[in-house]
């Protein structure tokens, strides 16, 4: 009786936790409509003479450095500038090495123009070079060219892979464990595509650490309702900043072996890890090294970007996703559906070729190359670090430790209030906090709900991959907001 009574309680556990997943997700759409009608009427407002104590507004809420005043790599722009336009492969005004990679590009590129079609997959030498970029990366692992498939950015990617899964409905239902906080367009284009989700909370007092405790705990509560086949994981964490440790990565390998779960590792912050006591260790890096019953069964495939890392560059559409262990019959399916995608963007994949194939010590780019890369880096690191001061100060207002990406995510402890008020207006505390922060400091963030978090908590996702200068502007409205918000609800 006990049992029954346990194994009924888990499953109205997780009914309710699916019920919530599917407002939450049916919300975000809505609330963004809600957050853009608010922002649109902040210039009109103050072109009609209406008073307001700022200039400008300040988007956080893409993880886009551009459009946060970073400014793109000179080697990037230059190579592609001479792909686009060809006569420019032998200015003089670019260093040797710039026309050298420009002419090879085009050389590898159909009628050697970025014009042309490429193979759905990818141009073939842009996957070499890729594949050459994971195995130094990995410490000599192989890597092979025909294993990686490039797409017009991650989430494309993960919307392939995805499709891959079976479609029955009921507890033969494909599942996916997500994490809770986690990537919010993945988790609603799962909810839209048929795929069931199954969150599993990251340890927020251990700064959002993922353990295998949560996860199975997410397991057991999906008997009988569906039947996961996958585990998402982000390494590099969004928002969380959380980077796994070997250890952490050993121990969900072989929870995935234990229960046939295939890994889809998103790896695109993996190069933004700023910590001193953490570095990226790839998922498949360390499959390789637990042995034959681990590195030759357990299906995993890795997603990384130019959207993230030293280059930010979000609108040129380039991402890759490596398939390993998968049997060749999957793998044909695979080739199948790259092929009804038509193939990704020529302007993303010579971005990935930049991205795998950098300048190096000796070639006339190096010095400027490495002297920008090295300053966003730096520039990274020091917002994260005076955000996180800055944060400490505040009242009501807790942070777990930062490791990578490009986001912090504090929580925010709201008076009760300010948490009575918002339930009056039919909305989270939080959600209500961001539309104040954005009408009365022009600061347009996302409420934590937008990523997920455990009830009864609230919290703000802030992107510090901006200038310094915009950071501090940034930091004095939200110090100034906050203050004021507080002390009005207290």
């Amino acid at each position: 009786m006990a049992l029954r009574v346990s194994t009924s309680l888990r499953l109205e556990k997780r009914a309710h936790q699916t019920i919530h997943w599917r407002r939450v997700c049916l919300s975000l759409e809505k609330e963004q409509i809600q957050m853009t009608h608010q922002k649109s009427h902040i210039g009109p407002e103050r072109q009609q003479g209406v008073q307001k104590p700022y200039k400008d507004m300040i988007d956080i809420t893409w993880g886009d450095p551009h459009r946060l005043g970073m400014k793109p790599i000179s080697f990037v722009r230059q190579v592609i500038a001479a792909c686009l336009y060809p006569e420019l492969v032998h200015n003089d005004r670019f260093p040797i090495d710039v026309q050298l990679r420009a002419q090879r590009l085009l050389r590898a590129c159909e009628g050697g123009s970025v014009g042309a079609y490429t193979a759905t997959c990818g141009i073939p030498h842009v996957q070499r070079n890729l594949a050459n970029f994971i195995s130094r990366r990995d410490g000599g692992v192989p890597s092979h060219p025909e294993n990686i498939f490039i797409s017009s950015g991650s989430v494309t990617a993960l919307t392939v892979r995805k499709t891959l899964l079976p479609h029955e409905e009921g507890p033969s239902k494909a599942g996916i464990l997500i994490p809770v906080p986690g990537f919010a367009t993945f988790h609603s284009m799962l909810e839209t595509q048929g795929v069931e989700m199954v969150p599993y909370h990251l340890c927020e007092e251990e700064g959002w650490a993922l353990t295998v405790e949560d996860l199975r705990r997410a397991l057991q509560t999906t008997r009988g309702h569906c039947s996961p086949r996958a585990l998402y994981i982000m390494n590099p964490g969004n928002p969380t900043g959380y980077v796994q440790s070997r250890e952490s990565i050993e121990e969900v390998i072989r929870f995935a072996a234990e229960e046939n779960l295939f890994l889809l590792a998103d790896e695109v912050y993996q190069s933004n890890v700023y910590a001193v006591d953490r570095e990226f260790i790839s998922y498949k890096k360390v499959l390789s090294e637990m042995g034959p019953d681990y590195s030759d069964t357990v299906e995993l495939v890795s997603f990384n970007s130019v959207s993230k890392g030293f280059m930010g560059e979000c609108g040129l559409r380039g991402g890759y996703m490596e398939l390993i262990n998968l049997d060749p019959e999957v793998m044909g399916v695979v080739y199948t559906l790259f092929s009804t995608l038509s193939c990704p963007s020529v302007i993303g994949q010579i971005a990935l070729d930049i991205m795998a194939d950098p300048p190096q010590p000796g070639d006339p780019s190096y010095p400027t190359f490495s002297a920008e890369v090295h300053h966003n880096q730096k520039t990274l690191a020091h917002n994260v670090r005076v955000t996180q001061e800055v944060l400490g100060g505040l009242p009501g207002v807790t942070c777990q430790p930062v490791m990578g990406g490009f986001y912090i995510f504090p929580r925010l402890h709201l008076p009760p209030k300010a948490q009575e008020q918002a339930r009056a207006a039919g909305m989270e505390a939080d959600k209500l906090y961001c539309h104040r922060l954005l009408e009365e400091e022009a600061v347009y963030a996302r409420p934590g709900g937008h990523y997920g978090q455990k009830e009864g908590t609230h919290h703000v996702r802030l992107c510090v991959m901006t200038t310094t200068e915009n950071l501090r502007e940034l930091l004095r409205r939200f110090q100034a907001f906050h203050l004021r918000f507080m002390k009005e609800f207290s």
